[in-house]
């Protein structure tokens, strides 16, 4: 599903390079339910922000589902993100003045698909992650919980290979938290997308079948399912 080759990043400082990423290699195969954990500033958004093609490598290669996307233009890149990636962010990033069906449906708007199968999907979506009376409500009318439902049904309506979580957790109370993780770990099972997770958490880090640390923007350790 997911492969990096000697993937490294870096900005211009000052005149001066800062890496951010150096040589990174990575597997994941389909299916795998991925936490990603390492201290801050040791690199975990950036790799995720090159494999949600956010951003692009300085250097080496980063296949996406058999899709060589290290080079992609910001075309290329978002026609790929709008087939392959769902993502999930810790601040949830709904609309505020669309309500919770219209959110969901968004990456299916973008695709040209006609308003009355784009409801339907996500109507069918909202349901599926418990929030079927909500469907008309503002995100200022959902609790955090809610909200971060809505914003996985968003990042599943399109029927995703690849699910990207950049803290989903991190705004929420524990009890909250781990419902969400439930329905994740459901979903995962249930369509066998793939899922990579940012999380400081190591309790939840912990309950995830892998677990990928990085520190100083490589991978520890000799491979990549150090422990966190």
């Amino acid at each position: 599903m997911l492969r990096l080759d000697g993937v490294s990043k870096s900005y211009a400082s000052s005149g001066l390079p800062l890496v951010v990423l150096e040589k990174v290699d990575l597997s994941v195969e389909g299916g795998e339910f991925c936490a990603i954990v390492g201290p801050s500033g040791s690199g975990k958004s950036s790799l995720l922000n090159l494999i949600g093609l956010l951003d692009r490598p300085t250097s080496g290669q980063l296949r996406i589902d058999g899709v060589a996307a290290e080079n992609c233009d910001r075309h290329a890149a978002a026609r790929l993100r709008n087939r392959l990636i769902g993502f999930i962010f810790q601040s949830f990033q709904l609309l505020p003045r669309l309500t919770a069906w219209q959110n969901v449906a968004l990456p299916l708007q973008y695709r040209g698909v006609p308003r009355a199968e784009r409801r339907a999907r996500a109507e069918t979506m909202l349901a599926r992650v418990g929030l079927s009376d909500r469907s008309m409500h503002l995100p200022g009318q959902l609790s955090g919980g809610q909200s971060q439902r809505v914003a996985i049904a968003r990042a599943l309506v399109g029927g995703p290979r690849l699910l990207l979580a950049d803290e989903p957790t991190g705004s929420l109370d524990s009890r909250t938290a781990a419902e969400i993780m439930a329905l994740l770990r459901s979903v995962n099972a249930e369509t066998g997308v793939t899922v990579l997770m940012v999380t400081h958490d190591q309790e939840i880090a912990a309950s995830c079948p892998r677990r990928i640390a990085l520190r100083d923007g490589r991978i520890c350790g000799s491979g990549d399912r150090a422990a966190a």
